[in-house]
This record gives C-alpha cells, structure tokens and sequence, in this order.
C-alpha cells in the first residue's frame, strides 16, 4: 500500500511558527490507546512522551474512560468555576483517603486553574504574601512554567528571553551536582543568607524539582533535598516542591519527594493529575499557610469537573495499594538496564544515563547527536523529545501502564536509532 504524504498545509499556514512538537514528528495523528498512536496511514508508533508526562496511564485508559463517559452521559456538571460540584466533592474525598491521609501529608488543596504554571504562580504568590517577602531561590537548569512568575524561576535562557520583560524576584542557585561536587552542598547559597553585606535579599521560598525534567533529567539525591529542607526551616523559609511533572507516580511514590523522607511546604501538582490529559491543576500547602481571602486568586477554568471524574477513577484504579508503585519501579529497572547496554554498546559516544522511576534521560557528549536520535526514533515508529538547556538529552517518559513487552520494543527501537546516528 502506498502511503501518502500527511496534509500538514492548515497547521503550517495557520497555526502560529511557535508550534515545537509537530516540527519533530511530521503526521497526523487520529488513535491512541494506552502507549501507542496511529497516524492517518495507519502507521503505528510507541509512545515514550505521553503527552510530557500528563499521560501516566496511557492514553484512552478503559477505566477512566469510562467514568468520563458515564458521568458526561448522565449531564453530570462540566464547568463549575469553584462551586460545590458532586464531582469534586468525590476528588477531593478520594485524593485524602488514597493519598493525603496514608501519607500523613497536612495539605489543603487549592485549585489554582487548568495548568502547571498556574500552580506554580499560586505557590509563589501563596508564599510572598505569607511571609511578607518577595525574593524566591529556584535552581540552576530549572523548568516551572512559562508564564513570568514562572518563567522568573526557570533557567533555561531561550524559555526566558520570550517574556519580553525583565523577570526579576528570583535567585538561581546550584541544583544537586552542578558543580560535580567540588563544593560543599549548600555552602555558597547558606553563605549569602548568612551574611548581611551578600546582597541577597532574603527570600520568601526557594522552589526545587527533584528531577529536573524539561532541565535534562538532572535528579536529586536523597540527602541533598533533606539537606535544603533543613536550611529552609533554619532560615524561615518555605520550601515548593515542584511535582507536575514527576508527580502522580512518575517516579514511583506518588509524590517524587516521599523517597527523601520530606514533607514540603508547599506541592504543585498537574499533568497526570486528571490521569486523562484533561486540563488540571492543584497547589497543596499546609493548613496554617492558608491565608487566602476568599476570591484573591481565582479562575475561569480552575473547576474542570470531567478532570475531577477522571482524577478520582485514577486514583481508585492505580493508588489503591502500592501495585503501581512496585510496577513503577520494576519497569524503571527495565529501562535502566536497557540504556546502559546502549551506552556500552557505544563507548565513543561519552554518553551518560540518569534517571529515577520511570523517567529516563541519555546525554551525549555530542550536544547535537539527541535530536538527530529523537529524529531517527520517529522514522522507526518511537516517540520521544530531547530535554537539557541545548537539547542534548533524549528524554523518556513511558506510561507507568505499559506492559515489559511493549517497554521492550520502544527500547529496542531506541537502540537502533542510536546505532544508526553513530
């Protein structure tokens, strides 16, 4: 069967040059299901993106589906703004038994609008305004989100020169391994609070991923994060954990910062959080930082009650006992495995592997060589981007539901990319 050419016409005369993703994978897409998608030709592809993360459960899963479908058929409430809905009333019931309460995490839950930077501005304007200061510590290679309060707090330069205005309020310091541990942790960063001529005003919150995603897969160790955690109380600063993207089980405890032993301030949460790629977002903060007037911070779009019925079958399908957490990290093991035989299998390459879960990056000492894989991958039916500040990661981010087999072939085609980009 001859296949023909995608039209791509409307996109590129219509659609605005800022589009990224569809520049690196030229089809049209029509079917998914849990880790595959068909385009238009009927050409099957795995899928290691997920939607950036925002598709932890495949796409389509039949259980979430489900629920959604029911409950639009019954006339169930769509758009609510933050008014008591049924539906939100079942999230927020399930989210404190499956995951506040077993946890012992002291949260109250806001629901700050459809996306993770507007998470990420309710955390920061939550702590500014509790504790009366402006400053915010973010890290080095940090990704918060591309509105400005986000964009202050994020490194890469490309992401911050598009705000078209200074961005200020924020301090970058050295993210775990930045400076390959010639430097004390946290030496330079308790120097400057310490010290009255160091020019650093004092800050609100200091705001971490504890794997930098969209920074290169760049992850934290254990120690380093309890070792902020304790500055951040000495100094009376409150500390944001960024999880949008490696939360919701992306690294096998639901949130990325259990295996730390920490319990932030603060939590941003979105993409899996709907479990369906709906628009969704939640800022968790402790009980005593909720010092919100009603309406100081709202949005249209904050009640997206097909979101709450598809976040509630999620958390009932997959947060019910610790099964997906083991499968998590057992499927993590898999690729791990799998990328060091690539990285051996081609010692010129200086390649690195890294990575926790089942969130996965390999950088090449080439900085131009991820995309050209990335490039090749897409030709042999896989789907994966490129991360770091000069897209020099190829990033994976499975669906915590995929099956070993089909882990295997997206692995195996990624071992032929990479050979045949050498």
């Amino acid at each position: 069967m001859t296949k023909r050419q995608p039209d791509l016409s409307v996109f590129e005369t219509l659609e605005s040059e800022v589009r990224s993703y569809c520049r690196g994978w030229p089809t049209v897409f029509v079917h998914a299901r849990g880790s595959r998608l068909r385009d238009e030709n009927g050409r099957s592809y795995v899928d290691f993106f997920t939607g950036a993360g925002s598709l932890n459960y495949g796409h389509n899963d039949p259980a979430l589906k489900r629920a959604l479908l029911d409950y639009i058929e019954a006339d169930g409430i769509t758009h609510g703004l933050d008014m008591a809905t049924a539906g939100k009333r079942a999230f927020l019931e399930t989210f404190l038994n499956l995951v506040l309460r077993p946890r012992e995490l002291p949260y109250k839950v806001m629901f700050p609008g459809p996306a993770g930077t507007n998470a990420v501005e309710a955390a920061l304007k939550l702590a500014r305004k509790v504790k009366g200061r402006e400053a915010i510590v973010s890290f080095t290679n940090a990704f918060h989100g591309m509105s400005l309060g986000a964009l202050a707090v994020t490194g890469n330069v490309v992401k911050r020169a598009g705000a078209g205005v200074p961005l200020v309020h924020g301090t970058p310091m050295p993210f775990d391994h930045y400076l390959d541990d010639r430097v004390p942790d946290f030496l330079w960063f308790e120097r400057l609070l310490d010290d009255q001529g160091s020019g650093l005003n004092k800050p609100a919150a200091v705001i971490v991923e504890t794997v930098q995603g969209e920074g290169g897969v760049n992850v934290a160790r254990g120690e380093w994060l309890r070792e902020l955690a304790g500055l951040c109380h000495r100094h009376d600063m409150l500390l944001i954990v960024d999880d949008i993207q490696m939360g919701c089980g992306r690294t096998g405890a639901f949130f990325s910062f259990e295996e730390a032993g920490i319990t932030p301030d603060i939590v941003t949460l979105s993409k899996s959080i709907s479990g369906y790629g709906l628009p969704m977002s939640l800022c968790l903060f402790r009980h005593d930082l909720d010092v919100w007037e009603p309406g100081e911070h709202n949005g249209t779009f904050r009640g997206n009650n097909h979101a709450f019925v598809t976040a509630t079958a999620a958390l009932e399908t997959y947060w019910t006992g610790n099964r997906m957490e083991k499968q998590t990290i057992a499927r993590g093991e898999q690729v791990e495995q799998a990328l060091h035989m690539i990285r051996d299998e081609h010692p010129h390459l200086g390649a690195a592997v890294r990575g926790r879960g089942l969130v996965w990056g390999m950088e090449f000492a080439d900085r131009h060589r991820a995309s050209a894989v990335a490039r090749r991958a897409f030709d042999l039916g896989l789907l994966v981007e490129t991360s770091g500040p000069e897209d020099e990661v190829v990033k994976l981010l499975p669906a915590l539901t995929v099956g070993a087999e089909e882990l295997d072939e997206g692995l195996r085609i990624l071992a032929r990319a990479v050979r045949e980009t050498t």
